[in-house]
């Protein structure tokens, strides 16, 4: 999974571990040779969700945005070349697809595993939670099993620096990570959990038993980065640190246990649409973090077309300010 936001920083997500990075020759073309991305207009009222949907849908395509803020059209309207289009979020996405074929973002359907059209909408959302961190997940296993394997030598990327300044760099990505772990986990608790509890008692005991297992495992994770950066590099007692630290993140693996056995069980408890959009709202309330200066980061563990899914389902619960800062995380 993850994606590609264009041309930007290179983010912690976006570190591969050194046997996944093959030197290439640098050659330099010729200024006269590179060329500009296409420029592309998008003219919309600021404040409007629709605007924001194809803000967020360009930042992933090979385009240079001009943003024209306007209010003389009642929907947003794109520019490229001799091209206008203006209509529904879901028809100026289809064009885009069609005109800049990778990284599509248009939600192509409504069925995913189990989940279909009647699946209400926080259901889609913890599971595109879940995948999301999954991706966080093995991104860090990986990572961590790489620096175990070359033993205290330096990355094989160039931006990660000396071992131990990578090491920093892992317990920066791992914070981020702990903390959408520990929002999801609450809003499950406070939530979802409560939900299912009051229709069959007892419903959720295995899952709370496994958030209850998990976080300690989650801070002994934080505890064993800590002694990993004090550490002679290359030392024995390194070494083992980093053995113990890949133990502690394959332990923290369980959503598919929770999908298979408890979300589906949603669709009994027969919701109506406005009780499902108050689960929603409180649901996203409980993760404020997650939806605010993390958001990037949550965003980049899912691929274009998850990730447009996803602000689909949760812009119109959040207030302008929060949609502006979220939106503002990504593109800017």
């Amino acid at each position: 999974m993850g994606n590609c936001l264009g041309t930007r920083k290179k983010s912690p997500a976006e570190i591969a571990p050194s046997e996944l990075i093959k030197p290439a020759p640098v050659i330099s073309p010729k200024p006269e040779l590179i060329k500009p991305a296409p420029l592309i207009k998008l003219y919309g009222h600021p404040d409007s969700f629709a605007t924001s949907h194809i803000r967020l849908a360009l930042s992933y395509k090979p385009v240079r945005l001009q943003f024209v803020p306007s209010d003389a059209q009642q929907n947003p309207t794109i520019m490229y070349k001799s091209d206008v289009v203006t209509g529904s979020v879901e028809e100026i996405l289809r064009y885009l697809d069609a005109k800049f074929p990778d990284s599509p973002v248009a939600v192509t359907s409504n069925v995913w595993g189990w989940c279909g059209a009647k699946t209400p909408a926080v259901v889609w959302v913890v599971m595109l939670q879940h995948r999301s961190m999954s991706w966080h997940l093995e991104r860090m296993v990986k990572w961590a099993g790489d620096m175990g394997a070359r033993g205290g030598n330096a990355s094989g990327d160039p931006s990660m620096g000396s071992p131990r300044m990578e090491v920093k760099k892992f317990a920066k990505s791992y914070s981020h990570l702990h903390q959408l772990l520990l929002e999801h986990a609450q809003m499950e608790e406070i939530v979802m959990f409560q939900i299912l509890e009051s229709a069959d008692r007892g419903l959720c005991k295995s899952a709370n038993e496994d958030h209850a297992r998990d976080l300690p495992v989650m801070n002994g994770v934080k505890e064993e980065i800590k002694i990993v950066g004090v550490m002679n590099v290359g030392s024995p007692d390194y070494q083992e640190a980093l053995t113990r630290l890949l133990s502690r993140l394959n332990k923290l693996k369980h959503f598919e246990e929770e999908e298979r056995e408890l979300l589906p069980l949603m669709e009994a408890t027969e919701l109506n649409k406005l009780q499902q959009e108050k689960v929603l709202q409180q649901s996203l309330d409980a993760m404020r973090e997650t939806h605010s200066h993390l958001f990037r980061f949550f965003m980049e563990g899912l691929c274009p077309q998850d990730g447009m899914h996803y602000f689909g389902l949760i812009k119109r619960y959040c207030d302008n300010a929060r949609v502006s800062l979220m939106l503002h995380m990504m593109v800017d």
